[in-house]
């Protein structure tokens, strides 16, 4: 939105009530930092955005007239849950008090991707660019009306399978838009299969400690034989066009402690049809285990890193048992066997465009090859992450050169490296979706 005015700040009361505020503009945090967030940063929020307050946060705005910032001590801070596909730029700005019982205490929130937002022109608008030009998540597709007669009718059809059953309460109580696809027979479905983990990520979506935040949903409680995988698979791959499985969910732990079962049920795929992509998500802890998928006939795969710098990334991951340069290897083994191979980056506004950040992002690039790089949002509590990050990360890590800046720079240095939030069909390998002047804006 270059050339535009300033967004003004976005506040609640109380009791809840969501308003524009009278004086101050919309300000933002990147890192450890605030700053009043400049026009050409912020885009409408799309149709989906979930918009709501920060309960126990304190509002955090600009005050034009003194040019300073200001905290409202009776006011909430406001942010949304954007669609996916968009990258955010700034969190929301909210301070925190010391003694604060009427206002919920410091329990830290849910585990989702917090945006900084605002008011300009008479919508809300957030600090945020679209990365990916596919339209899969947009929430046009997922009516639950629609959606929960499908589910039932393919449980019953397959009383035996526990996969099935677990995906349809993914897709009906947890609204995973990949297992409502499965039940759509449509895009990306998900083979959930690992029970443990070998990472005891900070930010664990399955897996939280009784006295943190809560998990975004419950792990998968079981191995699901090959059997069960061919029948959530096999039909998918073999009638759905452009159809996609993927092993490694939000709802399991590492797929490569089960590499054995994972690499029986690829080969099974196989000889069954040549039709879709299997994919897989992981952490790329365990190299050889990846090779041995690869080798059953794997297509693509997607290795998750909040950092290509080793300190940055332990203190998110806390790995067991692995380092993380077993994670670079695997990246440079996946290119190797001839893997489609997405970098999936957890990014956070104020760590990931750090200078040092993004040039080691840069390095890792060149040095493995990798086709694409996905800029997904973090999911966690912006206090939880600064918290977990090593002493002195902000003297240490240079100035940010902001997200979208980042993602810019990383195109333009490797034009054929897809930058993007989505995992592709292999109809579409070779031929980056995302270009530069989609990432303009």
């Amino acid at each position: 939105m270059k050339g535009q005015k300033h967004a003004a700040l976005l506040v609640a009361d109380r009791d809840g009530n969501i308003f524009e505020h009278p004086e101050l503009l919309m300000v933002g945090q990147t890192g450890d930092s605030f700053e009043l967030v400049d026009p050409s940063a912020l885009t409408p929020v799309p149709e989906g955005t979930k918009i709501f307050y920060l309960p126990g946060s304190m509002a955090v705005g600009w005050n034009p007239e003194e040019g300073r910032l200001e905290v409202e001590p009776e006011l909430r801070a406001v942010t949304a849950m954007l669609q996916a596909g968009y990258t955010r730029s700034h969190l929301p700005a909210a301070d925190y008090p010391d003694s604060p019982p009427e206002y919920g205490g410091h329990e830290y929130l849910p585990l989702w991707a917090y945006a900084a937002v605002g008011w300009l022109d008479g919508g809300v608008v957030a600090s945020a660019f679209r990365v990916d030009p596919m339209t899969h998540s947009e929430t046009c597709h997922y009516d639950d009306r629609e959606i929960a007669p499908r589910v039932k009718a393919r449980v019953a059809g397959n009383p035996a399978n526990r996969l099935i059953k677990h995906l349809s309460k993914c897709a009906l109580e947890y609204h995973c838009f990949a297992a409502k696809n499965f039940f759509m027979e449509r895009w990306e479905a998900p083979l959930p299969t690992a029970t443990a983990c070998n990472a005891r990520c900070v930010g664990c979506i399955s897996l939280q400690p009784a006295d943190c935040c809560p998990a975004a949903q419950d792990r998968i409680p079981f191995v699901p034989t090959v059997e069960e995988l061919c029948g959530v698979a096999v039909g998918h791959l073999k009638n759905v066009e452009r159809g996609i499985v993927s092993f490694g969910q939000g709802c399991e732990g590492e797929p490569l402690l089960q590499a054995g079962t994972i690499a029986d049920a690829v080969r099974a795929f196989r000889s069954e049809t040549e039709r879709g992509t299997i994919h897989l998500n992981t952490n790329g802890s365990l190299p050889e285990r990846l090779v041995e998928v690869a080798r059953a006939g794997l297509d693509s795969v997607r290795i998750s890193m909040n950092s290509p710098l080793e300190a940055t990334y332990n203190a998110y991951y806390r790995p067991k048992g692995y380092r993380h340069g077993d994670v670079v290897e695997s990246i440079s083994r996946a290119v190797d066997e001839g893997l489609v191979t997405t970098l999936n980056l957890l990014v956070f506004p104020g760590v990931t465009d750090l200078e040092g950040e993004v040039e080691a992002l840069e390095d890792l690039v060149a040095k493995t090859g990798l086709h694409m790089v996905h800029f997904r949002n973090l999911s966690i509590d912006p206090r939880m992450y600064l918290e977990a990050l090593p002493e002195h990360f902000f003297e240490e890590g240079g100035d940010p050169i902001g997200m979208r800046a980042a993602a810019l720079r990383l195109k333009g240095r490797f034009p054929n490296l897809d930058i993007g939030y989505f995992n592709r069909p292999k109809e579409t390998f070779g031929a980056p979706l995302t270009s530069l002047e989609f990432l303009e804006g």
